[in-house]
């Protein structure tokens, strides 16, 4: 699996093996989700939008969201509202503007009731709309701003103050009464002209105005992210951590899949392959403490990476290849004696088939009465983090069985170590598999595994159990 590239295939049987961890993990995510949103409290979105009558264009209607956005406009709402406990800084977090299609503005607020960001939301717009007036007359300061509106009304009052003057005049004929009265109506003249030009040459004369859309609806739910999303997200982050954590895995681990690996590592020659009955099922290994129930249950205690056992049910067939891997042994030594089985320990795969080799290996040698006939065998158990076989006395050489993907090069270089150092020769290894049978079994051990059931000696660093 690490030279391979990962495949949907892959995925998928992943998906397949490690269903039930899969839920308890997103469970767990759907938890903290759930957790998070309950340190975040609800919070609530209201809409006013602004229309910017006239003709802009793109860059203008951004300035003029920012504008609507910008602290100028938010302190002066915040001043308004007098809102407890919420900081100028904070509120401006809480208002968002944007340009919209139609030369719209849409000023958004957001609080922690309905009712608040309703609220907000039409303040920010009202103001908006009063700044950009203020603006448009030339003066940010609103006790001295006079924008086109109030200068006309001056226009006007010059006006009629002109009027007054000429009516107070002199009504006779003199030549300086008619010439008093010439210079006022010249006044009047001049100062509707100029603010005739005024009004033509003002580029905000047809921009300026700004209308409040009616007042922003009050939100029926929570501004994103809500409740439901949060745990929605947990579930999905913790699934996804789980199915890139179990493919990087795979893809780095070392452990040995080929025969040719195996080969090299043990410094042996393959004598053969075997199969038992039992699937995928097969690889679980005894349950002992609350830490191997714990992995039963949440279906983690098999490998998932291995394909699918092949469906078999020709038991004859399957029992011979036992019988071909003892006929090597055989040839292998000059006479008959007796060997070491080693098992990596955790390997209940290459432990049942070293069982089912030592006894067919047994009741071959008692059908001989000359006594020569397959080596008789002794399983041993080893432990791979310190490995440690029976010193040679009754026993003389070694045959290992394991299986395939079980164990590291490093793991097997230690076992023939250990073997080399209790003086016993490597005469070969054999790589056990498993395999589907088609006829259901009522209980107990798979035909073939139950015509013997050899003592198991586990040897680890303390000796012999």
């Amino acid at each position: 699996m690490s030279d391979d590239t990962i495949r949907l295939v892959t995925i998928g049987r992943m998906l397949r093996r490690r269903s039930r961890f899969l839920v308890v993990v997103a469970v767990l995510g759907a938890l903290a989700g759930y957790g998070t949103s309950m340190l975040f409290p609800p919070r609530y979105t209201a809409t006013a939008s602004v229309l910017m009558q006239g003709q802009w264009e793109d860059r203008e209607l951004l300035t003029q969201a920012e504008i609507a956005s910008s602290s100028a406009v938010v302190d002066r709402v915040g001043a308004s509202l007098r809102l407890p406990g919420v900081s100028p800084g904070e509120l401006r977090d809480q208002v968002r503007a944007k340009a919209a299609e139609g030369n719209i503005i849409k000023i958004s607020g957001t609080a922690d009731t309905p009712e608040r960001a309703q609220r907000l939301s039409d303040q920010v717009a009202q103001e908006f709309v009063a700044f950009a007036a203020r603006i448009a007359g030339g003066s940010t300061d609103p006790d001295t701003a006079a924008g086109p509106e109030a200068l006309r009304q001056e226009v006007t009052r010059t006006n009629r103050r002109i009027t007054e003057l000429a009516n107070a005049a002199d009504p006779g004929q003199t030549v300086e009464s008619v010439q008093a009265r010439t210079e006022l109506e010249k006044l009047r003249t001049t100062l509707q002209d100029a603010m005739k030009k005024l009004d033509e040459a003002d580029p905000t004369a047809g921009e300026a105005g700004m209308v409040v859309m009616g007042p922003a609806a009050r939100p029926t739910g929570e501004a994103p992210p809500t409740r439901a999303q949060l745990i929605g997200a947990g579930a999905l982050l913790f699934l996804l951590l789980a199915v890139v954590g179990h493919l990087t895995a795979a893809r780095m681990n070392r452990r040995l899949r080929t025969e040719p690996e195996i080969s090299k590592a043990l410094g042996a020659t393959l004598l053969g392959t075997v199969d038992i009955p039992g699937g995928r099922r097969a690889y679980r290994p005894p349950a002992r403490g609350a830490r191997a129930r714990l992995r039963r249950l949440l279906g983690v205690d098999t490998p998932w990476e291995l394909p699918a056992p092949q469906t078999y049910d020709d038991e004859a067939g399957r029992r011979l290849r036992y019988r071909r891997v003892c006929a090597r042994l055989r040839d292998r030594l000059p006479v008959s004696r007796r060997l070491l089985v080693v098992v990596p320990d955790g390997d209940p795969v290459a432990l049942r088939a070293a069982a089912q080799l030592a006894a067919d290996a047994r009741n071959d040698l008692s059908l001989n009465s000359s006594g020569k006939g397959y080596p008789a065998l002794r399983v041993v158990e080893v432990s791979v983090s310190r490995p440690m076989v029976p010193d040679r006395d009754t026993a003389s050489g070694a045959l290992v069985v394991l299986s395939a993907g079980s164990r590291t090069a490093e793991e097997l270089a230690g076992i023939a170590e250990a073997c080399e150092d209790g003086g016993h020769e490597i005469f070969g290894f054999v790589v056990a598999g498993t395999v589907r049978t088609r006829a259901a079994r009522s209980a107990g051990h798979p035909p073939g595994d139950t015509a013997a059931a050899p003592a198991v000696h586990r040897h680890a660093a303390g000796g012999v159990a």
